[in-house]
């Protein structure tokens, strides 16, 4: 049996203490001469040292984006008309139109069935309508009366198509076939893209005035909600005392409103937007009020107001029934409004051609030509035949209005004080 002598074994461990001693010593000399070297070569080994870590790190850098602009919000349309408005819808439309929007068109009920018929096969055959998918036309018609509450119901009725069909979009907007745009698309989607989701542009106010006595509280009944043929609103004698249960607001009846909003009055999760809707069915010229009343006395959306209908319109002083039509003449007013859009416009009057040509850069039949659009303008050819990015905007000088317009709107003297009063 062999057994470990006890010298041996304690001569093992001398070699191991020598090693370290030697060891330390040489560490010791090492920090000694770096302790007294200039600190320009401390430095150095320092950056040396960064450097090499740089190496191995730099695979796992990712680059920041290279934008962090908002992205453009989308909007959904209602641009409605009657009898004898085909053209000047078609038109309008094609002044409004992007791809990354959404447009519901209609004709009402009273408009003769070549007039649907004509507007149907120009959405059906318009090959950028068709590529993205994104116009869409109320088939069966709505009789509307004006100044009744068919016209609000048929302002729901899109609401609730562009909820369905629509998808995602941020603000809904309806004009009729006598409004137009002073303003490209490319424009309002670059000025929208830096606001809250949540604004309701909507002209209002309380101080109903006169209306109380000729709207508020005479009864009225609208033939189009039973009859197939229009008539215009009647009268019953009895009279009816001004609402207790919430508080009536009045103003414009074209609006841009968000879509939490929109869904509120489509869902009415408190009842109110229903029992609003239901007092205004006997209300003359509900238009003016049914949205402004829901919006200023629902506790969730009343400090959502932006006092203003984004329109330039010509009225008489005091107003009439009907603002005045539009000319050549109110160029420069329009332009100095700063508005995105003016009403009421004749078909086909020269200002229109006037339009296109100095703010909206439209070619006869065409869309409005924005960032998405890359073809080329060659022998009057449309730029947009040829399609790029539909998010890509080009903003032209209407943009620079525009923020003119909704900085004075939200401004400390005229966004909260204005708020449903």
């Amino acid at each position: 049996m062999h057994l470990r002598h006890p010298h041996t074994s304690e001569r093992k461990w001398i070699f191991p203490l020598v090693l370290a001693s030697l060891l330390s010593l040489s560490l010791l000399l090492i920090t000694t001469s770096l302790s007294s070297s200039p600190p320009s070569l401390l430095l150095s080994l320092h950056s040396i040292s960064l450097s090499s870590s740089s190496v191995f790190i730099e695979s796992k850098l990712h680059p920041l984006p290279l934008s962090s602009l908002p992205p453009p919000p989308r909007l959904a349309y209602l641009i409605s008309g009657s009898n004898g408005d085909s053209s000047m819808l078609k038109r309008t439309l094609l002044a409004l139109y992007h791809p990354h929007n959404q447009y519901i068109v209609h004709l009402d009920a009273e408009s003769p069935e070549h007039e649907r018929r004509d507007l149907l096969e120009f959405v059906a055959n318009s090959s950028v309508f068709v590529r993205f998918g994104n116009v869409r036309m109320i088939t069966k018609a709505n009789l509307v009366t004006y100044r009744g509450p068919t016209m609000v119901a048929n302002t729901l009725h899109a609401a609730a198509l562009l909820l369905r069909h629509g998808g995602d979009w941020d603000w809904f907007i309806n004009l009729s076939a006598s409004d137009y745009p002073l303003v490209t698309q490319d424009d309002l989607l670059d000025a929208f893209s830096y606001l809250p989701r949540d604004l309701n542009f909507i002209d209002h106010t309380s101080n109903i005035g006169w209306k109380e006595s000729q709207r508020a509280k005479p009864v009225i009944v609208d033939p189009g909600l039973y009859m197939t043929k229009k008539s215009d609103v009647f009268w019953i004698t009895q009279r009816r005392s001004v609402p207790t249960a919430f508080k009536l607001f009045t103003g414009s009846a074209w609006m841009a409103l968000s879509r939490p909003f929109i869904d509120y009055c489509i869902w009415g999760w408190d009842n109110l937007p229903r029992t609003v809707l239901m007092y205004y069915a006997n209300f003359l010229s509900s238009p003016e009020g049914y949205f402004h009343t829901v919006v200023c006395n629902a506790r969730e959306f009343s400090n959502t107001t932006v006092n203003s209908d984004l329109h330039y319109i010509s009225w008489d002083n005091p107003p009439k029934q009907h603002p005045h039509y539009l000319t050549v003449d109110d160029m420069k007013k329009m332009v100095d409004s700063n508005a995105p859009f003016a009403r009421k416009f004749h078909k086909d009057d020269p200002v229109l051609d006037k339009i296109d040509s100095e703010l909206l850069s439209r070619g006869q039949g065409m869309v409005v030509p924005g960032g998405w659009c890359l073809g080329s303008r060659e022998n009057g050819s449309d730029p947009c035949s040829v399609v790029g990015n539909i998010t890509l905007l080009r903003p032209t000088p209407g943009a620079k209005r525009l923020e003119t317009l909704i900085s004075s709107l939200l401004s400390d003297d005229k966004f909260r004080p204005m708020q449903c009063k």
